[in-house]
């Protein structure tokens, strides 16, 4: 999606995923893709907590990699919407889930993005005082 730079097609094909989604864990695919690519973040937001609450609900263990990004995600756009407590809420529920994530690039990437986003929400709480 980067490197080809065509939101659009990707768009209509993360939404023809979601139209084609036949359990919790395809949903929570999809609306993870479509939260990326929506234009405001009062939809970025509704997207994450479908894709949360659609890995939440999945039986057999097969988001459990996964988690700690969704949670992330959510953390992020929440913050950016200005629900702090929210926020704070979806992060510490990222922060718990990290560990279900073996030692790679990818655990990297979600702990500096938990670090980041922890960040803000602290230069905000500060900022507010």
């Amino acid at each position: 999606m980067a490197i080809e730079g065509d939101a659009v097609a990707a768009m209509a094909l993360f939404e023809q995923a979601w139209a084609a989604r036949t359990d919790d864990y395809d949903a929570s695919i999809a609306a993870h893709f479509l939260a990326r690519h929506q234009a405001t973040t009062e939809q970025r937001v509704h997207w994450n907590a479908l894709a949360v609450a659609h890995a939440e609900a999945v039986p057999d263990g097969r988001a459990d990699e996964f988690m700690a990004s969704l949670y992330l995600n959510l953390a992020d756009t929440l913050s950016t919407a200005g629900d702090h407590a929210s926020a704070q809420e979806a992060l510490a529920k990222a922060v718990a889930r990290v560990s279900a994530l073996p030692d790679t690039g990818y655990r990297s990437f979600v702990e500096r993005g938990i670090v980041g986003v922890r960040e803000r929400l602290t230069t905000r709480s500060d900022s507010s005082r």
